[in-house]
């Protein structure tokens, strides 16, 4: 703790001062304008629309986690058990993760929008479907998706490439086939990996906010969208809902943390 210290200390500080300084804007007791006055009207001024944005935020994040955890097991299972064409799939997955959710999201408007690349490739002007904009925020979790689930393998991969060999052999000489020893070898050994992993994810998924901005639909709002828009409302009067929606935000996150974190010492203390 004393050798992290320095490094824990700033970060608990800033945070601290910065969400105190958010409830104190959303409560209206430090206003951009205007004298200090206690008000709850940040928090209950729109209650309906943050609820819905938190069913909104809610939904995209755990759908993407959700599919970033198939999909990087799925890779992480191939590059483990096919070293020499996995190093190829697992050098295509490491080269999408420095490539910023802006760029991606914007990639994937141009491929997946109705006149978009994939569009004019399979010819279907009148039947693509709507991936752009859809009420189920389809292009944004593909996008998601699709970044989060090279995280997911290389966390995967790093966590059990050592341990997972000699007994996937062992399970192999007692007669396992490939199938058996992925569902009985491989997903136990990479369930702490897979929970860590997806817990980092649904976080950062739930508080992003370009990918939701670019491809989502215009209502219902995420959290983070919404937070956006009200702190650059030019009306000052909407900044104490802002505060409270990026407040409610973080608190959403902090809950999936610490349900998170009870999970996997639950049961590390049944094992």
């Amino acid at each position: 703790m004393l050798l992290a210290a320095p490094a824990v200390v700033p970060v608990v500080l800033v945070l601290g001062v910065s969400l105190t300084a958010a409830l104190g804007q959303s409560l209206g007791l430090m206003p951009f304008i205007g004298k200090p006055s206690l008000s709850l009207r940040g928090w209950s001024g729109a209650a309906a629309e943050l609820a819905t944005s938190v069913g909104a935020s809610a939904y995209i994040a755990t759908a993407s986690t959700a599919v970033a955890l198939v999909v990087g097991f799925v890779l992480a299972a191939y590059v483990l058990a096919a070293p020499r064409p996995g190093r190829v799939v697992a050098a295509l997955s490491a080269a999408t993760i420095p490539v910023p959710h802006l760029i991606g999201a914007g990639s994937m408007g141009l491929l997946l929008s109705d006149s978009g690349f994939l569009d004019r490739v399979l010819g279907l002007p009148d039947g693509f479907p709507a991936l752009v904009g859809s009420p189920w925020w389809s292009a944004v979790i593909i996008e998601y998706a699709w970044k989060e689930s090279a995280f997911v393998a290389l966390v995967v991969i790093g966590s059990m490439s050592r341990s997972m060999t000699g007994m996937c052999d062992s399970a192999a000489t007692l007669g396992a086939t490939a199938w058996q020893r992925i569902i009985h070898v491989v997903l136990p050994l990479s369930v702490p990996a897979l929970a860590v992993s997806g817990l980092i994810v649904f976080v950062y998924t739930l508080g992003s906010y370009e990918t939701a901005w670019l491809l989502g639909p215009i209502s219902p709002e995420p959290l983070s969208v919404r937070a956006v828009r009200l702190f650059g409302s030019v009306d000052l009067a909407a900044r104490p809902e802002a505060m409270a929606t990026a407040l409610v935000s973080v608190a959403v996150g902090g809950a999936a943390i610490l349900g998170g974190v009870a999970v996997l010492r639950a049961r590390r203390d049944l094992r």
